[in-house]
């Protein structure tokens, strides 16, 4: 009998590497894949009609409101989406008997630190969006005993919007770039992540809690970047500058990389985010000459 999963988000990069990865698997994972437009999980009643017409046995929940400096400005739409929307779906999965997979963040913590955060290191979110991912968290926790909320950071993927396919753009049009070296982190490949996830389902683990999954090592925002550059000779590596000053609305954690023992325990890692970075990026550049070819 096939395990069947729903993937929440459809059109994120987390859901969109899923799909890349295992839609077409041969081992026995059923999948569904719901858009906001198939799925809008802070519509109450659809969620309920949803899963009235679905038999599911995995819930991942990659839908996300996930815009750090925008949840400054509107903490009423983080909130809908990262906690009250989560609690629906937790309570929806506890009355069908579904295991939640929920993606959380490094950002619960407040940065101040020098050492790797471990699951049980005490939370303290110094931002609206760090505050309502930690909530979404509580939410889960309150209403479910199955459930697996995985805290990851500064995720990267060949698909959407983010810090990868952003400098590859600016590297492309031969821009200057400040980038701050004020936040000590790990990028982590959705692919990695995707893979963590899916060994959850298909070894059936019951290890449930919280787990930190990053990538290994650690970096900084400017350093991230001048790894992105090694892929392209023509663009001069001095135009990029390392600046410690970063003016957001939103307060950022100065450190938050994850301590992943936990998760080493039951899957072994092999590579730094250097490695998945370099991947990434290569991917990224073979399917645009493919399409320019083409």
């Amino acid at each position: 009998m096939k395990t069947k999963i729903l993937i929440t988000g459809a059109k994120g990069q987390l859901a969109k590497t899923i799909n890349n990865l295992y839609s077409n698997n041969t081992d026995n994972l059923e999948f569904v894949f719901a858009s906001k437009a198939d799925l809008d999980i802070t519509n109450k009643d659809q969620v309920l009609s949803f899963f009235n017409k679905h038999e599911f046995d995995y819930c991942v929940n990659c839908a996300a409101y996930t815009n750090v400096e925008q949840s400054e400005l509107q903490p009423d739409l983080a909130h809908e989406v990262n906690v009250e929307a989560v609690k629906t779906l937790a309570e929806v999965c506890e009355n069908n008997n579904i295991i939640l997979i929920h993606i959380s963040t490094d950002y619960v913590f407040d940065g101040e630190t020098n050492k790797p955060y471990a699951e049980e290191d005490e939370t303290n979110p110094i931002n609206e969006y760090g505050k309502s991912k930690l909530a979404g968290e509580q939410a889960i926790k309150d209403v479910l005993s199955r459930y697996f909320i995985i805290r990851t950071s500064w995720l990267y993927s060949s698909y959407g919007k983010n810090f990868v396919k952003t400098i590859i753009g600016k590297i492309e049009t031969n821009s200057d770039l400040n980038i701050t070296t004020s936040q000590t982190g790990t990028p982590t490949s959705c692919e990695e992540l995707s893979k963590f996830i899916v060994f959850l389902m298909k070894t059936n683990s019951n290890a449930f809690g919280v787990y930190h999954y990053s990538s290994q090592g650690e970096t900084n925002w400017y350093e991230f970047a001048l790894e992105i550059t090694e892929h392209f000779s023509f663009y001069n590596k001095q135009k990029i500058k390392p600046t410690e000053t970063f003016i957001t609305k939103a307060k950022r954690p100065k450190f938050s990389v994850l301590s992943n023992n936990k998760a080493n325990q039951i899957f072994e890692k092999r590579n730094s985010w250097k490695y998945h970075v370099n991947q990434t990026v290569k991917n990224i550049l073979e399917t645009t000459k493919n399409s320019n070819n083409f």
